[in-house]
């Protein structure tokens, strides 16, 4: 699983030729989630401060994340 991001201490992976809807897998410590892109949906459990940090992000790179996606559905590598 390429990882996107890497920012205090959190990890922002994406899969190739995932499931939909469209999404990413974040991790802190032992706290795992993922995230679809267009809404924000959380599956899983994080730190509050984590969990913050990572929709901040996600919402300064959204547009980037559904082009990542879009790759990765074809089975190409993300940039």
């Amino acid at each position: 699983m390429p990882t996107l991001s890497e920012f205090f201490g959190i990890t922002i992976r994406m899969k190739y030729l995932d499931h939909n809807p469209p999404h990413f897998h974040a991790q802190y410590q032992e706290d795992k989630i993922s995230v679809e892109i267009r809404n924000g949906k959380i599956k899983g459990e994080m730190s509050e401060r984590a969990l913050k940090l990572v929709l901040e992000w996600l919402d300064l790179h959204r547009k980037d994340l559904l082009e990542a996606w879009n790759q990765s559905s074809n089975g190409q590598k993300t940039k």
